[in-house]
């Protein structure tokens, strides 16, 4: 049986402090004098994991070449959440459901780190279109400190289909645009609610847009013309979080 793997320091912590249940083996590099190597082993331990001592060829080979700081593991992922979970996720949310739609971001570093700031603002599920995103890799889990197997994900086969079921559940939708003519702030947030970001270079694609309620833009002083997908997805959610804390 195949398992997914997470690779360095930061993933595999993040799966002995939240899923230590679907951590099936441990690899550490034999021999590594990193104190955060040693101690992940010795918390594993602890916790009921055997670590297994890979020389350093060996973690290379087992991970493609990948940057795997001495620590290795096979693990158990979650399955995806289905687009028919959706209406109960959102209902069990209530006035504080808050989602994040993701349209067509395929770099896994931007992805990892829009995962984690999901995570972060406690989002009720990302939604990725299915042919138009990276899929949660070992780079994604990595870059997303564990955050890509804590918060409920939606690959959805028909976006714009998923966009009108969110609506029928009564979210409003508010897409990020460049050219938009009101400012993010100026835009309520609270109550349910569908942040809607484009991928890299392209933005959103015009269906999306157009399913859109709202649109709105990060207002900014200097010469750059947009932000990173994932510093964009920070900004706008935890301006929501802000707007919903203040009342």
């Amino acid at each position: 049986m195949s398992h997914d793997l997470l690779i360095g320091i930061h993933a595999v912590e993040a799966a002995l402090d939240h899923d230590v249940a679907n951590l099936v083996e441990l690899y550490l590099e034999s021999g590594s004098h990193n104190a955060r190597v040693k101690a992940l082993g010795e918390r594993a331990r602890e916790l009921g994991v055997k670590p297994h001592a890979r020389d350093r060829a060996a973690l290379d080979r087992m991970t493609g070449g990948a940057r795997h700081q001495g620590v290795v593991a096979r693990y158990n992922a979650p399955a995806p959440r289905a687009e028919a979970d959706l209406p109960g996720l959102i209902a069990q949310a209530g006035q504080a459901a808050l989602l994040l739609v993701l349209d067509g971001v395929t770099d896994p570093h931007n992805f990892g780190a829009c995962l984690r700031s999901a995570e972060a603002a406690g989002v009720t599920a990302v939604i990725v279109p299915r042919d138009r995103a990276v899929g949660v890799t070992p780079t994604v889990r990595r870059a997303s400190a564990g955050a890509a197997d804590r918060v409920p994900l939606v690959f959805a086969t028909n976006l714009a289909r998923t966009l009108k079921l969110l609506k029928d559940a009564g979210v409003w939708l508010v897409g990020l645009a460049g050219d938009a003519g009101q400012s993010l702030y100026a835009v309520d947030l609270k109550g349910p609610l569908a942040l809607v970001l484009g991928g890299e270079g392209e933005g959103m694609r015009r269906l999306t847009r157009e399913a859109c309620d709202f649109s709105a833009r990060i207002p900014m002083r200097g010469d750059v013309e947009s932000l990173n997908v994932s510093v964009s997805t920070g900004i706008v959610l935890f301006e929501a979080l802000r707007q919903r804390a203040a009342g």
